[in-house]
């Protein structure tokens, strides 16, 4: 059983990096799993569960931006490195995400009443949510998915397109594009919130976190990033440790004091920068940290390496599909405590298995057919 479920671990992963990945998918897992407590113990969690969707989001920013930004530096602006790119991105991301999808669908098909195929296409070409609300009925968490795929389509055409046609060289492109997403998204943002005349409870939800064109930005902080830790390494170091600490204060000063402000407009426009700001002052120290040993380096790499499974597969199909047809009513509080374990059991055990043997396998296809291109 034990090399059923056993990792090869890379040697080059950075550490820092995994820790963030995988207190992130542990903040989505747990914030989640309250669903299946009882409010007089969820309440006492949802206290420390920060937004792990706000950080995946960064963290994507800061990797990917940094994959484009050495491409466009070692292979120049050019169609073919676009492509490339994309080809890179897609075997990675796609092949898990349309596996759950094809399953919840065939689900939903054959044993929910209602449903049809028509009900769900928009699912598979990623505009569920692009400036609409996302839909809660069927794959709910696939709303964040829809937001990185749209980014890997859109910002590399910006910025590539950008240096193409020699608007500015690779760095202007690089920043001048994050800059202005930054503007544009956060402008937008206001510009819905003056443009509601009523503002109800699941507005902030659906119509302001939960929408592609309403969160793209929180990505570019992500590649502004690595944008200095490209161009200016030097200065991504200097201050590691005091940014490191201000991320941590404004994310705990956000978690527990906004909140209780009642600060309106900064809840529905502003909340989203400054959490993705914050996180972007942990990546200098995060990323710094290369190497790590003992158990607690296993444990946090594993979740690392499967969060993405971990994060398709926990509550609609988990969650919403195998738990909720196991009745445990019977044992009372027994139940509870039962079901909500077997919902962790479900989800790591499962994550690794779709990890080791399809999504593992995926990525080696692609490296094996980019071999063979060259």
């Amino acid at each position: 059983m034990s090399n059923i479920l056993k990792i090869d671990i890379d040697d080059n992963r950075i550490y820092g990096l995994d820790i963030l990945r995988c207190l992130a998918i542990l903040f989505v897992v747990v914030g989640h799993g309250n669903l299946l407590l009882p409010k007089s113990i969820s309440q006492y969690i949802e206290i420390i569960v920060f937004d792990g969707v706000s950080i995946f989001f960064v963290l994507s920013g800061y990797l990917i931006g940094g994959i484009f930004t050495k491409n466009l530096e070692k292979q120049g602006a050019s169609f073919r490195s676009l492509f490339n790119f994309w080809k890179r991105r897609w075997y990675r991301t796609l092949p898990n995400y349309f596996l759950i999808l094809i399953i919840l669908t065939a689900l939903s098909l054959i044993f929910a009443d209602n449903i049809t195929v028509r009900g769900i296409n928009r699912y598979f070409f990623f505009s569920q949510n692009l400036y609409y609300a996302h839909p809660s009925w069927f794959f709910p968490e696939a709303w964040s998915l829809s937001v990185e795929e749209w980014f890997y389509l859109l910002i590399p055409i910006f910025i590539f397109g950008l240096a193409m046609l020699k608007v500015f060289n690779n760095k202007g492109s690089i920043l001048f594009t994050a800059l202005s997403i930054l503007v544009v998204v956060t402008a937008f943002r206001m510009y819905r919130f003056y443009s509601m005349s009523e503002i109800g409870v699941n507005d902030w939800d659906l119509l302001f976190r939960k929408q592609v064109f309403t969160r793209l930005d929180s990505l570019m902080y992500g590649v502004i990033g690595a944008y200095i830790a490209f161009y200016r390494k030097e200065l991504w170091l200097r201050y590691k440790l005091p940014l490191f600490l201000l991320g941590i204060s404004i994310l705990l000063f956000s978690q527990f004091s906004t909140p209780r402000l009642g600060f309106v407009m900064y809840t529905y426009v502003f909340s989203f920068s400054v959490n993705s700001l914050a996180t972007l002052f942990l990546l200098p120290l995060l990323s710094d940290l290369s190497k790590g040993k003992g158990l607690l380096f296993k444990i946090v790499t594993y979740i690392s390496l499967t969060s993405y499974s971990m994060y398709l597969i926990h509550l609609s199909l988990i969650q919403n599909w195998i738990l909720k047809n196991i009745d445990m009513s019977s044992l009372a509080e027994l139940g509870t405590i039962l079901k909500y374990c077997i919902y962790w059991i479900l989800t790591i055990v499962m994550s690794i298995l779709i990890y080791k043997y399809y999504e593992v396998p995926m990525t080696k296809l692609r490296d094996k057919f980019a071999i063979k291109r060259r």
